[in-house]
C-alpha cells in the first residue's frame, strides 16, 4: 500500500470500479509520475495545459512510445473526469507520430525447432499460445472451467479491453492439458486442507466464499508458492508468474540457433494469425479469434504474408536472370 492517503483513495476508487489489477498498478504509476513531474502539487490545482505538458514531456524527453502516451492519457482521464469530477475536455493533444511496425513471425519449422527444446509444462504454454492465439496473460489466467474439450475450445474471459472471447483449441493438446489439469486439482486439494485455493476475480471469494474449493476455479499453470491476495490480503495461490515461460523461452531461442530474430512470447500469437490466413482463413474469422475490436488491427498481418498485394508479382518476374 502506497504513504499516500491521496493514492490510497484512488486505489480504492478503482478497486469498486472492478478495473484489473494490472490496470490499476499502471494507473497509480502514472498519475504517480504526474504529480512529481508537477512538483507534488495537488492535482486539483491543475488544469488540462498541466497534462498536455506532462505527456509532451513523455514524447519529447523520455522518448516514449505512442501507445505508453495513451495509456498515460488513460491514467489521468480516469484520475480527472472519474476520480476528481474535473472533467478535462478537449486538450488540443496530438499523439507523436506512431510508425507502422511489421510483427515478426515464425515459420512452422521455427516453431517446431523452438518447441523441440521445451519441455513438460513450458512446452504446452507456448504450443497453446501458437494453436489458440492467446496472450501469455491470457495463456496462465486459464482456469478448469475456461477448457472445453468437447467442442475443442477455450474462453478467455477479461481479455484486452476487459473483453471475453473463444478460441479454439488443438486436440493434440488434449491430453496433455488433462494431465495438467488433474496435476493442478490435486494440488488444489492439498491446499483446500490449510483452508487455502485459487486466487478469485473481483471480490467473488466474498459473494462465494467455498468457491476456492471448486475445482473449475483452479487455474492450469499455478505459481509453485502461495501469496497474499492485493485485496483481500487472504493466503491463496495464484497462476504462474509471465516471467517463468519468457525465460525458458530465452533459453530455447538461444539452443534451436534463432537468436537473430527478436522472439517473444507475443510472437506466437503473431505466427498464429498469418498462419491462419496463409491457410485460407478469411480475415473476420482471424479477426475474432484474436479478439481485436478492429479489422484494421487484424489486416496487418496481410501485409505480412503479402496479401495486400493481391498477388502482384514482381517485374523481375518477366527477367531470365
Amino acid at each position: 500500500m502506497s504513504k499516500s492517503p491521496f493514492l490510497n483513495s484512488i486505489r480504492q476508487n478503482i478497486r469498486m470500479r472492478g478495473y484489473s489489477m494490472r490496470t490499476e498498478k499502471t494507473y497509480l504509476y502514472w498519475i504517480r509520475d504526474y504529480i512529481r513531474f508537477h512538483r507534488l502539487q495537488h492535482p486539483k490545482d491543475l488544469t488540462g495545459e498541466h497534462v498536455v505538458a506532462f505527456l509532451s514531456y513523455l514524447a519529447n524527453r523520455r522518448d516514449v512510445a505512442v501507445n505508453t502516451q495513451r495509456t498515460a492519457l488513460n491514467a489521468l482521464a480516469f484520475l480527472y473526469n472519474q476520480f476528481l469530477n474535473q472533467p478535462l475536455g478537449d486538450l488540443g493533444f496530438t499523439y507523436a507520430k506512431r510508425q507502422r511496425r511489421l510483427p515478426i513471425v515464425l515459420t512452422m519449422q521455427e516453431v517446431q525447432l523452438i518447441l523441440d527444446n521445451l519441455s513438460g509444462r513450458d512446452k504446452i504454454i507456448f504450443s497453446i499460445l501458437y494453436g489458440s492465439g492467446l496472450r501469455i496473460t491470457e495463456c496462465l489466467r486459464l482456469r478448469v472451467k475456461d477448457i472445453d474439450f468437447q467442442h475443442g475450445g477455450i474462453t478467455v474471459h477479461d481479455g484486452k479491453g476487459g473483453k471475453d472471447r473463444q478460441t479454439i483449441l488443438s486436440p493434440s493438446l488434449t491430453a496433455p492439458i488433462q494431465q495438467l489439469i488433474e496435476s493442478a486439482i490435486s494440488l488444489q486439494q492439498e491446499d483446500n486442507k490449510q483452508g487455502i485455493g485459487p486466487s478469485l476475480p473481483h471480490m467473488l471469494g466474498k459473494k462465494y466464499p467455498n468457491a476456492f474449493r471448486q475445482p473449475a476455479w483452479m487455474f492450469i499453470f499455478p505459481s509453485s508458492g502461495v501469496c497474499k491476495h492485493p485485496v483481500t490480503e487472504k493466503t491463496c495461490r495464484h497462476h504462474l508468474h509471465d516471467s517463468v515461460p519468457r525465460k525458458a523461452l530465452q533459453k530455447a531461442v538461444q539452443a534451436c540457433g534463432l537468436n537473430r530474430k527478436k522472439i517473444s512470447c507475443h510472437t506466437f500469437r503473431h505466427s498464429f494469425a498469418t498462419q491462419l490466413l496463409q491457410n485460407g482463413r478469411d480475415i473476420r474469422t482471424v479477426q475474432e479469434l484474436l479478439g481485436h475490436t478492429d479489422v484494421a488491427t487484424t489486416q496487418i498481418y496481410t501485409h505480412v504474408i503479402g496479401q495486400h498485394f493481391a498477388g502482384t508479382s514482381s517485374p523481375l518476374d518477366n527477367l531470365t536472370l
